[in-house]
């Protein structure tokens, strides 16, 4: 049963990967960037919620109401002063400019707020720490439910949106063809400006979820980074259903690894995403080579 625990712990753990991870995928799916700024962006909106509630008394719950569009906003101005430059050097300046702007956000925030560490879970009260108890050995969180039920929801509803809705549809053939839907009337620069606006709005609910869940600091967003990369690669770039899967395969294995060693967390976390990230690395030329086998046969 303690090993069942550590598994549904995974699971809920997994599910706030998957949202801190949403807005990486999403980005990466429409405009191929990988965004270095992303945990920045999201801690960055905790802080945001933070003060709302501090010195305002504001719930997180309306607190997040106002945070999202600031952040959508700041999203939308990220794409046209600094991405939308950016991309036209080629793929690597994206990469410098977004790896810039985290320093540049860390440091501000520390600037701020200095190193102590915060949390929102006194704001919600025994939210942050009220279980169902269904054995000795099993418990599941209230919040961590919350936090599952609002991944799935946030996946499922921006596949929804993306699959059918005409604006969803707009973004997917500007994210296959931009050069082309020109050609039909798509402003490809307000569809990346959207996107950009969109994918802030998903990092502002994950900042909201890591401020109730943990505590963070000026210098939380490296970390939050490296989480969501690793689950979006093992559930494959650009897969918003397989972010979430990616997600709650590193909670898993992150629990597991603490449940063998103490200090297996990270270490089994890590060593998981390496095996997934090698085996995508081989798997692509192995299979070629199969597929191009069985055209010579077939040719003979």
């Amino acid at each position: 049963m303690i090993f069942l625990n550590q598994i549904l712990q995974g699971v809920f753990l997994g599910a706030y990967y998957a949202l801190i991870a949403c807005s990486l995928s999403f980005l990466f799916g429409v405009m191929r960037i990988i965004n270095l700024a992303h945990g920045s962006l999201a801690v960055l909106a905790a802080f945001l919620l933070f003060v709302l509630a501090d010195r305002f008394g504001l719930s997180p719950w309306l607190g997040l109401i106002l945070v999202v569009p600031v952040m959508a906003a700041l999203g939308w101005a990220l794409q046209v002063l600094v991405l939308e430059r950016s991309l036209k050097g080629g793929l690597l300046v994206p990469l410098l400019s977004t790896f810039g702007l985290a320093i540049v956000i860390d440091n501000l925030l520390f600037q701020g707020f200095g190193a102590d560490t915060r949390s929102l879970a006194p704001a919600i009260g025994d939210l942050s720490f009220a279980s169902w108890v269904l054995s000795d050995d099993v418990s599941i969180g209230q919040l961590d439910v919350i936090i599952l039920a609002a991944a799935i929801a946030t996946l499922g509803g921006l596949q929804l949106f993306l699959a059918r809705t005409r604006l969803g549809r707009t973004i997917r053939a500007t994210a296959e063809a931009p050069d082309i839907v020109g050609l039909i009337g798509i402003d490809a620069r307000a569809v990346y400006a959207l996107a950009t606006a969109i994918a802030l709005a998903l990092a502002a609910i994950a900042g909201a979820f890591l401020a109730l869940r943990a505590t963070f600091n000026p210098y939380s967003g490296g970390m939050q980074l490296l989480f969501a990369f690793e689950a979006v690669v093992i559930g494959g770039f650009g897969s918003l259903w397989g972010t979430l899967i990616g997600g709650i395969m590193l909670g898993i294995a992150q629990n597991l690894g603490a449940f063998i060693n103490p200090h297996g967390f990270l270490i089994a976390g890590h060593g998981f995403f390496l095996v997934v990230l090698i085996a995508r690395l081989y798997a692509g030329p192995i299979a070629e080579r199969m597929r191009f086998g069985r055209r010579r046969v077939s040719a003979a």
